[in-house]
């Protein structure tokens, strides 16, 4: 039981721990009488199964980045609050809570690590209609991947016209793509397109002479034979290194050129990776044939 977070009053009333050791260091108070032990780090994840324990009686359910969490979709930022959605009550948003009150459709419903959370298509609804158009981009990307197709949100607004700021949402729609496999790769697409650059291909799969595919990169705008890598920290290993050099030094027998962005590129300098992506596609299309076939 407390391998997680627990109610303090439980605990307590099953002799698993006393009140005094509740207020020394080898626990910490996420919420009112939610508990959680010191050694454990208070991920989203975890803040938001505290969250749940205080709604679950309710009839409550996770929402918004905590049901991304918990399905699993890696879309929020490292200080989101947990977020529960509660049908009535008293229960009061607080620090690190953020309190909505909804009545859920039980098909909007289902359990994820032992907890009531809003379904993948609910959650990107949410989101898509309260986020920023690139995080809500984001949301929608992580969330649909292998499991909706983005334009089903389409489809809910149909159904919802009068949900809060659901217009918002055919914007998102038309710009994501759950072929991304990170969110840095949605945001460095992103700074592309809003940038004025063409869509990129997304998850390119490159093919040598025979037909075979020699290597599958972030993004590309194959007619430029250009090659479009996000490098996070996996990328600066040893190991790891040496076998983006190879690969890239493959696809440049091919004829493709490749540009790798990281972290300050994408969260930064985003006028900068435009200028350089644009000034570098320019180019490749004037090396690159009319007639040459981009594989």
């Amino acid at each position: 039981m407390l391998g997680g977070p627990f109610r303090g009053s439980v605990a307590i009333g099953c002799g698993l721990v006393t009140a005094g050791a509740l207020r020394g260091p080898r626990y910490r108070r996420l919420f009112p009488d939610v508990y959680l032990a010191a050694e454990i780090e208070p991920t989203l994840a975890v803040r938001s199964q505290a969250g749940y324990l205080l709604v679950a009686h309710r009839g409550g359910a996770l929402a918004g980045y905590s049901a991304a969490a918990l399905l699993g979709a890696e879309c929020a930022p490292g200080n989101a609050p947990a977020e529960v959605v509660v049908p009535a009550g008293a229960l009061r948003a607080r620090p690190g809570l953020l309190v909505r009150r909804e009545r859920l459709d039980p098909a909007d419903v289902l359990m994820a690590a032992g907890c009531r959370v809003t379904s993948p298509q609910r959650t990107a609804w949410d989101l898509a209609r309260r986020l920023e158009l690139t995080e809500a981009v984001v949301a929608v990307d992580t969330l649909a991947r292998g499991r909706f197709a983005p334009t089903d949100l389409l489809a809910r607004r149909s159904r919802e016209p009068g949900a809060r700021n659901c217009r918002a949402v055919e914007r998102v729609v038309e710009l994501a793509d759950p072929r991304a496999e990170s969110p840095m790769e949605t945001r460095l697409r992103l700074i592309l397109v809003l940038g004025g650059l063409p869509v990129p291909e997304v998850q390119y799969r490159v093919r040598d002479e025979h037909d075979f595919v020699i290597a599958r990169v972030d993004l590309a705008y194959p007619e430029a034979r250009l090659a479009i890598e996000y490098d996070g920290a996996t990328h600066f290993t040893r190991e790891r290194s040496k076998r983006d050099r190879r690969r890239d030094a493959v696809l440049a027998d091919l004829g493709w050129d490749t540009l790798r962005f990281v972290d300050d590129d994408v969260l930064w300098s985003r006028p900068q990776t435009v200028h350089t992506t644009a000034r570098r596609r320019a180019a490749r299309l004037r090396a690159v044939a009319p007639s040459a076939t981009p594989r």
